[in-house]
């Protein structure tokens, strides 16, 4: 729903004062006047002589200024009220009153009044000015409250942009800050040269991209790496996030946007970064069912597209942009002479994780001995974000260690943490949820060790966490693998329903506690029918398309429904041969899972090289032929 408001906020403010005034006059003219005489009730004079002589009133008060008499006087149920009648002349009123008696037989109070003249300048202090004054002091904070909403405290007119401005010392990144992410470092490097040198290019008549475009999931540095090359390049560099473009007045976007152009032409050259740029940059197709209509940031989008249009990029002024929804961008942004280079930033290799772990690990006390390597390899799949809050709660496990460096162990239980959650050491199972939890991790571990192409189990535990998981099996790999066979795939889902079948041939029975393993082995299956090509009955046909690869969303069919229903078919076949392979693998370890189970279910917690000490230890008694 388009939300429109005020376009000139001082215009608002003066209606603001007009209708504060006009309230202003109507609250002393009949509400103030109503307030100050409370709750009196009038009555006539005879009914004050007959209150008078039924010993009634307590007390009289006499206004010569106003001519009226205020008695105090309880009713038949005795609930005391104030009254008011009007001044008569009577002359027997004194020695009536005189003679009266109140209620508790004591004499009744009377006095007068005597008159009063307020001044003029007090009526007109707390009666007009003191109420204007309050008027224009609240009047003053919400002008400014709505110009802070607006363009920031530095702004006092409409449209003014709020980006946040650097110089070189204020950015303190370099490329040096920048792990894991070498062949965008090596794009961006041409920026910086450019700006360095712009010479050099301009002579062969050369021209550098206005926009560029760092696309890649969330955590992976995009932010950084355009405040590196800020710093590299040594010029001013100016941040804002497309949410600050959009708000509820119509044409604000639009007008940070021409003043953001304004102040970076006043400072080339300069880098302007836009992060989460999808925000104003969705496709206006609404035909896709991308994004619906939005006026207001429709008319951002053809302001910036406007812009980058307009402005000469000879005078060093890059426009940088992030997103981690590049499908969502629209198509006029993506052009040539817009932002027509795009940079990837994708989640770190072994070898980038690796040296992402060791530039955080410089900010704190890390023991020498402390093998990174390792540490990558258990760390697959993590961004950059992510390794850095692994270095930081391996920092914190320390000093609740009392220790003032982190060692090896710190940082494995911090892959752990960030992976699965704190330990819950608080959280009890009973010896029964104990026992099953300890043969299903078993399971798990046994039917991987048994299989070629699985990666080696490092860790096993029955302790719960804050995730949830109850235990976990954790296995890393010797190396990092970008294909994977389709042997190695299957062997993925049997070691899944390994915790499943353990359960069945020990308890005859299954718990809820599989549901991630049927979780993540359906995924995979699926993924290994759709998308993979590694089924005999479709071969290489495409069946699924990626709606974000970025996000991680799901795959979309793209095939009939008696497609659909083969695929299901085949996806339920897959995951019950490899169901059938761990329980086979089960059977024909049980001693070994018994032994292993008991062990876990003592110590809680076992390595991989006591788990596979264990599995490879022969039995009392035996000889080899």
């Amino acid at each position: 729903m388009k939300t429109k408001g005020p376009k000139n906020p001082k215009k608002a403010m003066i209606y603001y004062y007009v209708a504060a005034l006009v309230m202003l006059l109507f609250m002393n003219a009949f509400v103030f006047p109503r307030l100050m005489r409370g709750t009196v009730q009038e009555v006539s004079y005879n009914q004050f002589i007959t209150d008078l002589e039924a010993g009634k009133v307590i007390a009289v008060q006499e206004n010569d200024s106003e001519s009226t008499i205020t008695y105090k006087a309880q009713d038949d149920q005795g609930r005391e009220h104030i009254y008011e009648t009007a001044w008569v002349n009577d002359p027997d009123r004194v020695n009536r009153l005189l003679e009266a008696t109140a209620p508790d037989g004591s004499a009744v109070e009377y006095s007068g009044v005597i008159p009063t003249q307020t001044s003029p300048l007090m009526n007109l202090l707390f009666g007009l000015v003191l109420p204007v004054l309050f008027m224009v002091v609240l009047g003053q904070l919400l002008l400014r409250f709505m110009m802070k909403k607006m363009g920031g405290p530095n702004a006092m007119s409409f449209g003014k942009s709020n980006a946040k401005i650097y110089v070189e010392a204020q950015t303190g990144k370099t490329f040096a800050d920048v792990a894991g992410q070498e062949e965008a470092k090596e794009a961006l490097a041409e920026i910086v040269d450019f700006l360095h040198n712009p010479s050099k290019y301009n002579s062969i008549g050369a021209s550098l991209p206005k926009g560029a475009l760092l696309v890649g999931p969330p955590g992976t540095g995009k932010t950084l790496l355009a405040k590196a090359v800020a710093g590299e390049a040594g010029v001013p560099f100016f941040s804002i996030a497309g949410s600050e473009f959009v708000e509820m007045f119509v044409g604000m976007g639009a007008a940070r946007v021409r003043d953001l152009f304004k102040q970076a032409s006043e400072k080339a050259p300069c880098i302007v970064f836009i992060d989460e740029i999808d925000t104003i940059g969705k496709s206006r197709d609404n035909a896709a069912g991308i994004s619906g209509g939005n006026d207001e940031r429709e008319q951002t989008l053809n302001q910036l597209l406007t812009e980058m249009d307009g402005f000469d990029g000879s005078k060093g002024v890059i426009i940088l942009a992030a997103t981690n929804r590049p499908e969502t961008l629209d198509k006029a942004l993506l052009r040539p002479g817009r932002f027509d280079r795009r940079i990837p930033v994708e989640l770190p290799d072994l070898e980038g994780r690796a040296a992402i772990l060791k530039v955080h690990a410089k900010k704190v006390m890390v023991d020498e001995n402390v093998d990174f390597m390792a540490i990558a390899r258990a760390t697959s799949g993590a961004s950059g974000a992510e390794l850095a809050n692994m270095v930081n709660e391996a920092a914190l496990r320390a000093v609740k260690q009392n220790r003032r460096i982190v060692h090896q162990e710190d940082l494995m239980e911090a892959v752990e943490t960030v992976i699965a959650g704190y330990q819950r050491k608080n959280k009890v199972l009973s010896p029964r949820e104990k026992r099953i939890v300890a043969y299903h991790e078993i399971g798990h571990a046994l039917v991987a060790a048994k299989q070629t192409n699985s990666a080696p189990v490092a860790k096993i535990t029955i302790v719960p966490r804050t995730s949830g998981a109850l235990g976990y099996t954790l296995q890393i790999p010797e190396e990092e693998s970008n294909l994977m066979s389709r042997e190695e795939a299957f062997n993925k889902i049997a070691t899944y329903t390994g915790g499943r079948a353990a359960e069945e041939l020990i308890f005859g029975s299954y718990t809820s506690g599989a549901a991630n393993d049927i979780e993540q082995a359906t995924r995979l299956a699926r993924s290994m029918v759709t998308r993979m090509g590694m089924s005999k009955q479709f071969d290489m046909m495409a069946l699924a398309t990626v709606n974000s690869q970025y996000l991680g969303g799901d795959a979309a069919l793209a095939c009939s429904e008696g497609t659909a229903q083969k695929i299901d078919e085949e996806v339920l076949a897959l995951i019950k041969s490899a169901h059938a392979k761990a329980v086979e693998i089960l059977k024909d370890n049980m001693d070994k899972m018994h032994e292993l189970a008991a062990f876990l279910m003592e110590r809680e917690t076992i390595t991989g090289e006591e788990f596979m000490e264990i599995l490879n230890r022969q039995p009392e008694g035996s000889t080899f032929s």
